[in-house]
């Protein structure tokens, strides 16, 4: 514990205490009051909607980039095609006594060019293939970093703090604990609905004012008050 500000503070997160119902491994997964947990559950479904929605955006946008790779593919097959007709067409011009070899030096040379185009077609797909690749992942950045760096650390965080203060509210010792916690968090005109010295009330150790504290830390949390 430690004075900041002219009142002690004491976080609750990572608390050791007996493990109660709604709880999965120390961390609570939703609240225990409807409002709360019909919205976190709103909030979840809209979540993997938004991250279906990115990914199926995402893959559609990669097979549109794709099609782009269409003349690439043609170029290659008309290309290779021709080289190979032409490569056959000097082979058996190679076989003409006497001027074989000169004249299969021209079907040489337009079999060359005509791999060339073959080459250039595959090296069009190639660029399409990095450029669809690039624009998905681009795509995806945005609404995936809104999720893992925005929402999941929120969630994640409630969820270790909903499960301490779980535990903390199955004994006397942690509702000690989470009337500090409150406040230590809690807005002020909150607290002084509990009492008009809050913070005398609760070093005097009056129960009903620890309770009422401890109270409005689980509520605020979305949490019943399973201790008394």
């Amino acid at each position: 514990m430690a004075w900041s500000g002219g009142v002690i503070r004491a976080p609750i997160d990572g608390c050791r205490g007996v493990v109660v119902r709604g709880t999965l491994s120390g961390v609570k997964i939703y609240a225990d009051r409807f409002p709360t947990a019909a919205r976190q559950l709103l909030t979840d479904l809209l979540v993997v909607a938004w991250v279906y929605a990115a990914i199926r955006g995402a893959l559609w946008l990669h097979d549109l980039v794709q099609k782009l790779a269409v003349p690439g593919q043609k170029l290659e097959g008309a290309g290779s095609g021709l080289a190979d007709n032409l490569a056959d067409a000097g082979s058996k011009v190679r076989r003409v006594p006497l001027v074989g070899d000169e004249l299969t030096a021209p079907f040489r040379q337009a079999a060359d060019a005509a791999r060339g185009l073959a080459d250039a077609g595959r090296d069009q797909q190639h660029l399409v293939d990095q450029l669809a690749l690039a624009l998905t992942i681009a795509v995806l950045i945005f609404p995936l970093g809104l999720v893992l760096f925005g929402w999941l650390p929120l969630r994640v965080r409630w969820m270790r703090r909903a499960g301490s203060a779980a535990k903390l509210a199955a004994g006397p010792a942690g509702r000690d604990l989470l009337a500090l916690r409150a406040l230590a968090t809690q807005p002020l005109g909150r607290l002084t609905k509990i009492a008009p010295d809050v913070a005398e009330a609760w070093r005097r150790g009056d129960d009903a004012t620890v309770d009422a504290l401890a109270a409005l830390e689980l509520r605020q949390l979305g949490l019943r008050n399973r201790g008394r």
